[in-house]
Order: C-alpha cells, then sequence, then structure tokens
C-alpha cells in the first residue's frame, strides 16, 4: 500500500495480483511505536496514525459541515480489520469522531475570538447516536426506545433534510466533554442493550449525528441559518457467507445477519450502474440502513467511505471482496447543495406543513381501490407527523440557551454518578464487563464494597443481569471487609463459570448465564502486584474465550501452529459463545435441541486432504435424531434463533412463526453420514487379494459399526486373477490393470436409521460410487461391487495404493418417531437425562481402562493397523513364493552338481587312459575305449 494504490496477493499463487486505485492507501499494521501516554506514532513514512487520516479525511469532513454542506463518512470491512479504530479510536488514539467534535468547537471558539460577525452569531450543535440490527432502530441516547419494534423510520421530509425517525432524541451540547459524554452514554446503552438481548455487537451499525446549525445575519441584515448534518458510520462487518458451506438450510438473502449489507451492496451496485448510463431503480427501501443512508449514497450529501483491510493471509478473501466493493463505490457521483435559508422562511415552512396536515382532517377521505383500514392507518400517520411537527415547532420557540439549560439538568444527576463511579473504582473492589467488541469493553461497571451483594435477573437483585440462562436468584458475592471475597451459585441450575471452570477458588475471571462475561478487580491486588513489580495479566474477550475453550478441551496454544490450525482456532473462538447462547434459547423457549462443536476432518467429509472444519451438531433430543450444520449454516440460524427469542422476549402472540422455518430444528431429515471406513489398498500393487473386517468411525473416532470389505485384482472379464503376484509393484507401470472393490456388509449399526446405503471414490476418482438404498437393519447386507480399470497403471495410482485409504462411507435417513418415555418431557429434562447419559458412558470408558491389560505401546488406530496388517498379508505371500522358488533353485542345484560329478568322473577316466597310452608309447587312443567310459 502507498500513496493512492492497494495492491493484493492471492498467498495461494504469489504471482497472481491485484491492484486498486482510491483517493488514499494507508498502512496501519506495522511500523509503529507506542508512546507513554499510549498513543501509536509512526517510525517511518509508512505508518498511517490516527492524526494522518483524520487530516486527509476528517478534515474535509469539517470544512464542508463550516459551509453547509450536509457529510457522511462510513467504514466498512470485516470484524476485526479496524473499522471502529478509524472511527472511534481506542483510549490515547482518538478516531475521526471524536476529533471532529473536539475541532469543531475549537473552531467555533475561534471564529468568535477572530471575527465581528462570528461574536454575534449563534452556533448550534446537538448529536444524535442510533443502533441498526437485526432491522431494528434503536436510540442509543433514549433507553425507552428499546422497547418492541424499535424506532421507525418515517421518511424524508425535505430534500435538503435527513430521514426522519419518531421520537429520535437530539441532545444539544455546548462543548466537547458534553459530547464525549453523550457517546459515552450512548456506548454505555448499546452495551447493555446487546448482553440484555445476546446481540452480537460486531453485527449492529452506528450512526452518530452531528447537527451543526449556523444562525448568523448576512451582509444584508437578514437573519439566515446555514445547516449542516454530519453522518458517522459504523458499518457491521462484512464477511461474506462462504457457498461452499450452505448445506441443507442455505443461507438465504433476506436473512437478518446480512440483510442490510446485502442491500447497501445492491444499492451502490444500482448507483455505479446508473453512472454508467443505465436506467435502473436504486433499492434504498429494501432495508433499514440503506433508507437512513439514502442522501449519504446518492444525495444530498458530499460523502467518505473507509474500507478497513485486514492483511492476514486467511483473510484474502474477504480482503479482496472489501477492495471491490470500494472500487464500486468510488464511481458514485452525490449532488450536495448548501443548506441555507432565511430563519423566517423555515418557520413559515413549519407552520404551513401544520396547516396542511391540519386540514386533511376537515372532512372524509375517499380515495379509489384502497381499503376503510388502509385509510384509517393513512389518517394515523399523518397524525403522528402533525403531533411532531407540532414538538418541533415548540422546541423552536425555545431559545437555544433555554434548550442547552434543559439538557444540561438532565444530565447532571448521569454525570455526578458516572464521576463517582470511576472515583470508587480506584478503591472498591468491582466487577467489569468483557465484549466482543474492545469499544463495549469496561462499560458496565458493578461495585462490590464490603457486604452481600445478590444477583440475578430482575429486582432486588443488588445486581441485575438481564438475558439468557440468568436466573431470578442466581449468584452471591461476599466481601468480607475486602479482605476475603467470595462468589458462589444460589443452586446447581445456576451456571457460573470461572476461567472457564466450576468455581473452586478465588480468582478474576467470571461468566453468568450464558453470556455476561466479566473480569474481578481488586484495587488492593493491583496495589500490592505493581509494588512487587508482577506483571498484570491483560484480560480480554478473547483471552477470556480461550481460557474457556482450554477447560473444554481444546489446544489453544499458537506455538508452531500452522496458518489452518491457527484459522481453527479462531474459528473455535467465535463459534462457541454462538453455541452457548444457541443451547440456552433453545432450553428457554423449551426447543429441545442440543448443539455441540464438531471438529471435522476432510476424510470424514470425503476428501483426500484439506482443512479441519468446525461444523455444529444438532441433536434432537426426543428420538436422538443428529444433524451436522456447516459453520455458516449455524451462525445463519443462530440469528434467526435470536430475533425469535426477542418476539418471544416482547410478548408477540406468534412469536414462533417464521417464513423461512423453525431456525432451531432441522425439518428437512436430509442424509446423513453415519461413519466411514478406510481401506489401503497396498495388496493391490502386488496383486494380492485383501479382505477385511473394518470398523466404521464417526466423526469423532468412536466405532459405530463394522464393514466386511473386499479388494481382489481380476482380469478384463472380472474373473480372480490366480498366482500371478510380483515381487515390485513398478512393474505394473505401463501395463493394464483391473480391480474390483466390494463391499459385502455392515455390522451393529445403530438402530435409527430408515434407509442405508453406501458410498465410496475409485483412487484417483472424483466421482461416488453409491450402492442401492436399503431398508435400514443393524446388520444392513449390501452386496456392492464395481470394477475399476487402470489403463495404464501409473505411479501416481501406485502412490495412492501406498498411502491413500479408499473413504467408504455409510450414509442413511433417520427414524423420525421418538421415543415414547421422551415424549412428554421439556428441555430441561431431556438435558438432565443427556447428562446422566454421558456420565454414564464416562465410568463405563474409566472401568474398561482400569481392567484393561492391554500394554499401551501397542495400541495402534484403526487405519494403522488396516495398513500394517495389509503389509504383513503382502509379505506373507512374498514369502510364499520365495520359499517355492528356493525349493525349485535347491533340486536345479543338485542336479547340476550330480552332472557336474558325472562329467569330471569321465573326464578323470580319459585323463587316464591318455597316461597309460603315453606310458606304452602309443599315439592314440582306440575309439572304442573312449566311447566305453563316455557311455558309463
Amino acid at each position: 500500500m502507498g500513496n493512492n494504490t492497494t495492491i493484493i496477493r492471492d498467498p495461494e499463487e504469489r504471482f497472481a495480483e491485484k491492484k486498486f486505485t482510491f483517493d488514499f492507501s494507508y498502512w496501519s499494521h506495522d511500523g509503529y511505536r507506542e508512546r507513554e501516554d499510549g498513543y501509536l506514532e509512526p517510525i517511518d513514512n509508512r505508518y498511517a496514525d490516527q492524526a494522518k487520516v483524520f487530516d486527509d479525511l476528517g478534515r474535509g469532513v469539517l470544512e464542508n459541515a463550516w459551509k453547509g454542506f450536509n457529510c457522511s463518512l462510513f467504514a466498512y470491512g470485516q470484524t476485526g480489520s479496524g473499522k471502529s479504530y478509524s472511527m472511534v479510536g481506542f483510549h490515547a488514539n482518538k478516531g475521526i469522531i471524536p476529533i471532529t467534535c473536539e475541532e469543531l468547537f475549537k473552531g467555533i471558539s475561534e471564529r468568535k475570538a477572530t471575527d465581528e460577525l462570528a461574536k454575534e452569531a449563534e452556533y448550534q450543535v446537538s448529536v444524535s447516536m442510533l443502533e441498526i440490527y437485526n432491522e431494528t432502530v434503536k436510540d442509543l441516547l433514549n433507553v425507552s426506545s428499546f422497547k418492541k419494534g424499535g424506532l421507525k423510520v418515517i421518511g424524508h421530509r425535505h430534500p435538503c433534510t435527513r430521514f426522519l425517525m419518531e421520537q429520535l432524541q437530539v441532545s444539544p451540547v455546548s462543548d466537547y466533554a458534553a459530547v464525549e459524554g453523550r457517546i459515552a452514554e450512548g456506548t454505555r446503552n448499546r452495551t447493555l442493550a446487546a448482553t440484555n438481548m445476546n446481540a452480537t455487537s460486531s453485527r449492529a451499525h452506528t450512526i452518530v449525528a452531528i447537527n451543526f446549525a449556523q444562525k448568523a445575519k448576512n451582509e444584508a441584515g437578514k437573519s439566515m441559518t446555514k445547516t449542516s448534518i454530519i453522518n458517522l458510520v459504523d458499518l457491521a462487518g462484512s464477511e461474506r457467507a462462504d457457498s461452499t458451506g450452505a448445506t441443507g438450510d442455505r443461507l438465504k438473502e433476506g436473512s437478518m445477519i446480512n440483510k442490510s449489507l446485502l442491500c447497501l451492496g445492491n444499492c451502490i451496485k444500482a448507483l455505479a450502474d446508473i453512472q454508467d448510463g443505465k436506467h435502473i431503480n436504486v433499492p434504498f427501501r429494501d432495508s433499514i440502513l440503506t433508507r437512513l443512508l439514502k442522501n449519504a449514497l446518492g444525495g444530498n450529501s458530499k460523502t467518505i467511505m473507509i474500507a478497513a483491510l485486514s492483511p492476514a493471509d486467511i483473510n484474502y478473501e474477504e480482503t479482496l471482496s472489501t477492495l471491490r466493493f470500494a472500487d464500486r463505490a468510488k464511481s458514485i457521483k452525490t449532488k450536495a447543495v448548501v443548506n441555507e435559508s432565511p430563519t423566517d422562511k423555515l418557520i413559515r415552512e413549519m407552520k404551513g406543513e401544520i396547516k396542511r396536515l391540519q386540514g386533511n382532517f376537515g372532512g372524509p377521505v375517499i380515495v379509489q381501490g384502497i381499503s376503510p383500514e388502509e385509510v384509517e392507518e393513512m389518517r394515523r400517520r399523518q397524525e403522528e407527523e402533525l403531533l411532531r411537527n407540532q414538538e418541533e415547532m415548540e422546541q423552536m420557540k425555545l431559545t437555544w440557551q433555554q434548550r442547552l439549560e434543559e439538557q444540561s439538568q438532565a444530565n447532571q444527576l448521569l454525570l455526578v454518578e458516572e464521576r463517582s463511579k470511576q472515583e470508587a473504582r480506584k478503591t472498591t473492589p468491582h466487577l467489569w464487563n468483557l465484549n466482543e467488541d474492545p469499544m463495549l469493553t469496561g462499560m458496565i461497571v458493578h461495585l462490590t464494597p464490603p457486604g452481600d451483594f445478590t444477583i440475578g435477573n430482575s429486582a432486588p437483585a443488588t445486581i441485575v443481569l438481564k438475558g439468557l440462562s440468568v436466573l431470578k436468584d442466581h449468584a452471591l458475592i461476599e466481601n468480607e471487609e475486602n479482605s476475603h471475597i467470595y462468589l458462589s451459585p444460589v443452586d446447581e441450575n445456576c451456571k457460573v463459570l470461572v476461567n472457564g471452570k466450576v468455581i473452586t477458588e478465588k480468582t478474576e475471571l467470571l461468566m453468568f448465564g450464558s453470556n455476561h462475561l466479566y473480569v474481578f478487580h481488586h484495587p488492593q491486588d493491583a496495589a500490592r502486584q505493581e509494588k512487587e513489580g508482577t506483571e498484570v495479566k491483560k484480560v480480554s474477550f478473547n483471552t477470556a474465550q480461550e481460557e474457556i475453550a482450554k477447560n473444554i478441551g481444546y489446544d489453544m496454544d499458537k506455538t508452531g501452529k500452522s496458518n489452518d490450525d491457527i484459522q481453527l482456532q479462531e474459528d473455535l473462538l467465535q463459534i462457541m459463545p454462538l453455541v452457548n447462547e444457541a443451547n440456552a434459547m433453545s432450553e428457554e423457549l423449551d426447543q429441545r435441541m442440543l448443539y455441540e462443536i464438531a471438529l471435522i476432518s476432510p476424510q470424514v467429509r470425503g476428501l483426500k486432504d484439506g482443512k479441519t472444519e468446525v461444523s455444529i451438531k444438532a441433536k434432537y433430543m426426543p428420538n436422538d435424531s443428529e444433524y451436522m450444520w456447516h459453520r455458516n449454516n449455524f451462525i445463519d440460524r443462530k440469528y434467526r434463533m435470536q430475533d425469535m427469542y426477542q418476539r418471544y422476549v416482547d410478548e408477540e402472540d406468534d412469536w414462533d412463526k417464521t417464513e423461512d422455518g423453525n431456525p432451531f430444528l432441522e425439518e428437512d431429515n436430509p442424509d446423513i453420514t453415519i461413519g466411514s471406513s478406510y481401506l489401503y489398498l497396498q495388496s493391490l500393487a502386488y496383486l494380492m487379494d485383501m479382505e477385511d473386517n473394518v470398523a466404521i468411525r464417526s466423526y469423532r473416532g468412536n466405532e459405530v459399526g463394522l464393514l466386511s470389505i473386499e479388494a481382489q485384482p481380476c482380469s478384463q472379464d472380472g474373473s480372480p486373477l490366480v498366482d500371478e503376484c510380483v515381487e515390485d509393484p513398478t512393474e505394473l507401470v505401463g501395463q493394464n490393470l483391473q480391480f474390483k472393490i466390494k463391499v459385502k456388509k455392515a455390522l451393529d449399526i445403530p438402530d435409527k436409521y430408515d434407509t442405508i446405503w453406501c458410498r465410496y471414490k475409485f483412487p484417483l476418482g472424483t466421482e461416488w460410487n453409491n450402492s442401492t438404498t436399503i431398508s435400514a437393519t443393524v446388520n444392513p447386507e449390501f452386496n456392492y461391487e464395481e470394477m475399476f480399470k487402470a489403463f495404464p497403471v501409473t505411479q501416481q495410482l501406485l502412490d495412492e495404493f501406498e498411502n491413500t485409504p479408499v473413504i467408504i462411507q455409510i450414509r442413511g435417513k433417520q427414524k423420525t418417531e421418538g421415543d415414547s418415555s421422551r415424549a412428554g418431557l421439556n428441555t430441561k429434562q431431556l438435558l438432565a437425562m443427556e447428562k446422566n447419559v454421558l456420565k454414564y458412558k464416562a465410568d463405563e470408558k474409566e472401568l474398561r481402562h482400569q481392567h484393561s491389560f492391554e500394554p499401551a505401546p501397542l495400541k495402534r488406530r484403526d487405519s494403522e493397523m488396516r495398513h500394517l496388517h495389509t503389509s504383513v498379508t503382502a509379505a506373507q505371500e512374498m514369502q510364499r513364493k520365495l520359499s517355492h522358488e528356493n525349493a525349485e533353485l535347491r533340486k536345479t542345484i543338485e542336479i547340476n552338481s550330480k552332472q557336474k560329478a558325472d562329467v569330471q568322473s569321465k573326464l578323470d577316466l580319459i585323463a587316464a587312459l591318455v597316461v597309460e597310452a603315453r606310458q606304452k608309447g602309443e599315439p592314440t587312443i582306440l575309439a572304442g575305449s573312449l566311447k566305453s567310459v563316455l557311455d558309463n
């Protein structure tokens, strides 16, 4: 990244790069040092700090606001890429929003000090802060808006103004400290709402609007009002749904999880197409977010978009998607105008609007084609709009100073209380919250001075924690004069975790219910650690989740881990709290479902290699039906569960009725993988048969049955080969080979399936070979075989025989009828039964372990045993063949030895005849004598 160019390279293809050009490209991931005050300053020209970003972007926003233009700045990108850091900042590293507010008031002070006309002018600044979550709008400065359905978006009153919200609180502020206080209040309210409603902050959009009005006389002495609205938008995380993971319940475009961002993308595409000359409609009304951002995207506004990127190679696809989104957005042109009108004209327009609305109630409304109900709804809306306009007129009658004083009085008690709490934190033991969003961490504080404190979901509990799995009487904190502090659950049904474990000792990390995560802080301990020079451990949401994961049994150590392993850990940390919440909602809504995290290897998915993936096992407890949901499928369902749960909390009559079906259940009864067997084919490389019973194993590696299988080399007509073994498999390279794989039958399959079948892929094959479907029994007979032809054999095929097993999947469809003994049980009772079953299995496993005399070094994994068995069989066959050949060789040697002795004997007789002839002086040997020797 440099100047205005961003280049991205695919980690899988190092030479494949894509280049994008924008107005600015900032690098902010390294090349900095931390000052004593915590500010991150650059150590080279590459790093862009917060001041650099504001000077390039925020200062232009301010200048345009002074000129009377509406301005918008919004941040887009995946969760964790730095959107909130750029917009809000963290501690000393203030983001664009606080610096803009600070600089705005500095500008007001400077103008009043140096400009004569400005001294007589009136500068009005007010702030509003809202959040959009699941298509519901909440006013973060007004907790009463957190009611059922949230605020309503009414529409646009005037081309130069923004959207209208029902009862949106717009707070007058007199200085930067007041703005800071209101934003802090909004953030606290946002944290409470997210915790109480089990909401995920990375899925919410936050909009801070600064209304800036300048009232002054022009050169003609006429009173003029220049207005500007600065919209600062922190969008939700833009994670794309992985299309490969959408199985069963496919990720739906209209689901609440990403509807707003999907609609935003559609609007930006449509606006870009319009710039290219196309005549199409822009679907602003398809979501709350796009309705609110209509002016910012294509209307009266000067707009800047920040695209936040992650440089991590595991986020390549997400980063590329963000860059493409920004590249499309940069072509959009807005048409901003100065919002300046005579002050009395604004008042006249408001009065005229009120008069028009009042006139609509003077007689009957007759409109063709509209039902009486629709007419009544139109009348109700007009009454609401009239009431709002009248309230605004009343507000306009008040002077700005009167409005400031009213707001100041309303805030004074809150400010005093907050300052008192901050001071008390320095000396009093207390709890502070953890949140996945660092901006929301530490926003909720519960002081625990000496005494007893009850924790529950409603008054009269001292500490009220609303949300999933928090009971009315949940836990008790006992502070014995700050020397000993104890935490205990009220009873065994109250879920309280300390460092992810059942409470056994005093520690600092606490979890109440399913989604209240707190850190315990004792000022005396902190002072002692500082005095002793002990390093104080920093606790964050991620470190807390890692601690919980470790106690469940997951390895969270990153030392020596590959990128795939680190990505798997991150997926686990993300999914764990969601699974906990889903289980809590299932129990509270009595859905009788249980969800567990499952790590699925590529082999279990029928692949030779690849990454282990996080999935969710969904179990319907009345009949023990189990379904495997891909991570993305589950995340989509979880947010739909949350929507259903919120409607239940809001006491809606049809809370359990949804357009897309019940997100808790698997209603289609899809085919599932019962288990897999692994068949090694080394014997085929020696032209040998192989027949065996191999284990059928679940995704966890547990044995769920046995599979009788056979692999056999054969001739072209399918008949078996006889005594055609080869010593060296490479002898087969270049030759033709045929062999059969036969799945005979399975044994001891659980009796919970209506139908069952098997499937496998041939070595180097890509297509599944499926057996016929049969009515399931515990011992199904498949008798399924297929012939494979290799014309010719390659070294690649021999390597496949040697190193890669054929994966045989046993598939089935589960029975839908339930256990009659469980039919009338609710979720809590079924969960208790599940715990008893798990305890029984654990005890049984421990008992087997105690009575096992098999030496540990002799234990092998099933696949290793099968591999070894095949190798031994091959060796035995080769030994038999060699023994036969050795016997033949010994026989030949004996014959040759006998022949050699016979020849030598005859040669000796001939030599004796020669000696005898020489002694007699005879020059020749008679032929008869030689013939006599040779014939013997």
